[in-house]
């Protein structure tokens, strides 16, 4: 937005504008009339020109603030009853969708179908088929048949020395009796006595 500061040139011919009425008043005397274009003007009357003049150049400044600010109210109005008018003109859209002469008496015209022709099909599937290749794009079925490769790991499976109980994390190892066998739970079960 421009600065609210008066123009140099402006000022400059007030001030000359006035300089020149401070000199007519100083000689009035010498100088009673001028000839303007053939025509005899007196003093009095080319001060009163300039001093006219000089209400109109001290007009411009309010003027324009005023002016500045009378837009700028509008574009804050605009903004902030944009979406108000824009839902109002897709709801009459909808409802009188088809009908020229109806939608013509809100200023609105009817929204365009895009028709494509039997080319213009074919270029966007290719296109889009091209897309979806670039992308690696896959459908549910091919991404489930997309599994990792593992290669250079060796599963070494936990053994432990017989006589002994593999004890749960932050208890002791116990011997285990000979012949006798661990549950899951790191529980003893005694061997089966044969009679």
């Amino acid at each position: 937005m421009a600065s609210n500061t008066p123009k140099e040139n402006r000022t400059n011919e007030i001030a000359a504008d006035q300089k020149l009425i401070d000199g007519l008043t100083k000689h009035a005397a010498t100088l009673p009339s001028f000839l303007i274009a053939g025509v005899s003007t007196t003093t009095t009357n080319v001060i009163a020109k300039l001093q006219a003049r000089i209400a109109a150049e001290q007009a411009v400044q309010p003027a324009k603030a005023t002016w500045q600010a009378t837009i700028q109210q509008a574009r804050s109005e605009i903004a902030a009853t944009k979406s108000v008018v824009s839902a109002v003109k897709q709801a009459i859209l909808t409802a009188f969708a088809g009908q020229v002469d109806t939608l013509a008496d809100f200023g609105l015209t009817p929204r365009k179908v895009r028709v494509l022709s039997p080319q213009q099909k074919v270029a966007a599937a290719a296109k889009s088929k091209a897309t979806r290749a670039a992308r690696h794009t896959t459908g549910s079925v091919q991404k489930q048949a997309v599994k990792g490769d593992v290669t250079g790991v060796v599963v070494t499976p936990v053994t432990s020395a017989p006589g002994t109980v593999v004890s749960p994390p932050g208890g002791p190892a116990s011997p285990t009796p000979a012949g006798s066998t661990t549950t899951s739970g790191g529980a003893v079960q005694a061997p089966a006595h044969s009679t």
